[in-house]
């Protein structure tokens, strides 16, 4: 049962890595899942850009893909373009760990079933990582 925090081809380390374990671990348990592995792999554009074309036959640029390892369970790798997120943050007016933390919960809540292709499933996804954006303030 762990929550772990990677780099691949930048330098990067996660600020507040504890209070942001401890807050994912509680949206775990607030969706009444159980945790098994889920580790983040932080990256750059090329790299992600690489895996989604790779890996899921896509030639465009994204902020996150989630691989999950397990349907019980929560299990899964998620990967995360910092380049794609501070760019993201900028265009949406928002700090970059704020936008950091939204693609990290957003990856999360696919992991526990959560979908974002039709507009009901992406009203909700939104609805969900507002939710747990609030509730990483309270932590």
């Amino acid at each position: 049962m762990k929550l772990t925090f990677h780099s691949e081809e930048i330098n990067f380390e996660l600020e507040y890595a504890t209070k942001v374990n401890e807050w994912l671990k509680k949206v775990i348990k607030n969706e009444k899942w159980i945790l098994a592995e889920v580790t983040y792999i932080f990256c750059n554009d090329v790299y992600l850009h690489q895996m989604n074309v790779e890996h899921l036959q896509h030639d465009t640029y994204t902020d996150v893909i989630t691989f999950q390892y397990n349907e019980e369970l929560v299990e899964g790798d998620i990967f995360i373009s910092v380049e794609r997120t501070n760019e993201n943050a900028k265009t949406f007016g928002v700090s970059s760990n704020h936008e950091l933390h939204r693609v990290m919960v957003h990856g999360l809540l696919h992991l526990m079933g959560y979908k974002d292709k039709e507009p009901a499933d992406k009203t909700l996804m939104t609805q969900k990582e507002n939710e747990y954006l609030e509730l990483l303030k309270t932590i």
